[in-house]
């Protein structure tokens, strides 16, 4: 294994090509969504990394159209769940239902029995319908009328909400929260990049049939699926485990924070830091990917002190300032 600092050490031919796919997939996904690179890459690496993620951003900045072009990439079974107050737990997991031909009752499987799933508005839904989803997020398998049933062991939840409408939802408590590997902000688009999408829609087309007919599939489910025990060979020097204990102790000594990050959030830190650094080309971990990843990782698992609220500081703000003042390792 080559040290921290060598990126010219030769690596497993495997790891290469895993990463030539993934590269290939987010090239794919960037012919139809404009200046996400960024978020795209996050999405890639929760999905190497067997996490879900919370998409945040104000409506109309493609969170629906990303998911949809990342499962079309992937050829993965995809389904989406408009979440509403109304929305049931067997809406979301299924029921069995009695069939009179038969005279026997069968299953009718719900929308978590795909590869990748979209729970558009998810704090639009009461807790108990939430928690049936946060249960299959956490366990991969669905509980249906007392049965426990597997879902694709790739399964992938990205949810999304909006940051600026309080009115009439549920936000997730900070045990649900906890379940996310990443938030991912969505930002508005740089301007060159928003005049393409203007100068495509007034040309009459529709970025979400090009979804579904542009995008050829570049990675398969399996392969995917087996990126995990790729992940394995991507090296985590001991320093790296200190820095990042470092700064999970720092956020729960914090004047600012009420709440700090727990153990699974390093862990979850750790895990998709392999992930960033092989979607980088490298099969080792260095400070830059922590440092990349902790705000979409760590800031939504943190609570801020009322105090920090009044002044208009973020969970982000009070993140970045740690990491500004904590050592890096060599």
């Amino acid at each position: 294994m080559t040290e921290m600092h060598d990126t010219t050490g030769t690596q497993d031919s495997e790891l290469i090509a895993f990463r030539a796919q993934a590269e290939a997939l987010a090239d794919a996904v960037g012919q139809v969504v404009f200046g996400q690179d960024r978020t795209v890459r996050l999405m890639l690496t929760c999905l190497m990394s067997g996490g879900h993620a919370l998409l945040e951003g104000v409506p109309g900045t493609a969170k629906t159209l990303l998911a949809r072009s990342v499962a079309a990439a992937l050829d993965a079974r995809f389904k989406r769940i408009q979440f509403t107050p109304d929305l049931m737990p067997s809406d979301i997991v299924g029921t069995h239902i009695f069939d009179p031909q038969t005279q026997d009752f069968r299953m009718r499987q719900g929308p978590v029995f795909t590869d990748i799933l979209l729970a558009d508005e998810i704090n639009r839904t009461p807790p108990k319908t939430q928690a049936a989803l946060l249960e299959v997020m956490e366990e991969r398998k669905a509980t249906v009328d007392g049965e426990s049933i597997p879902v694709s062991p790739v399964f992938t939840v990205f949810a999304t909400q909006n940051p600026l409408e309080f009115e009439g939802t549920y936000p997730l408590p900070e045990a649900q929260l906890d379940r996310f590997m990443m938030k991912i902000e969505v930002p508005y688009l740089p301007a060159e990049r928003e005049v393409d999408v203007l100068r495509r829609y007034s040309a009459g087309r529709s970025a979400h049939e090009e979804a579904e007919q542009q995008i050829r599939p570049v990675l398969d489910v399996e392969t995917l699926h087996a990126s995990t025990a790729l992940l394995a060979k991507v090296h985590v020097d001991e320093s790296i485990l200190l820095y990042v204990q470092s700064i999970l102790a720092a956020s729960r000594d914090s004047a600012q924070l009420l709440l700090g990050a727990g153990t699974r959030a390093g862990l979850h830190l750790l895990i998709a830091a392999r992930a960033w650094a092989l979607l980088g080309g490298r099969d080792f971990v260095t400070p830059d990917d922590i440092k990349d990843l902790a705000v979409p990782v760590l800031a939504h698992r943190l609570i801020l002190q009322a105090d920090a609220q009044v002044d208009g500081v973020g969970e982000a703000d009070v993140l970045t300032g740690l990491l500004g003042r904590l050592e890096v390792p060599k």
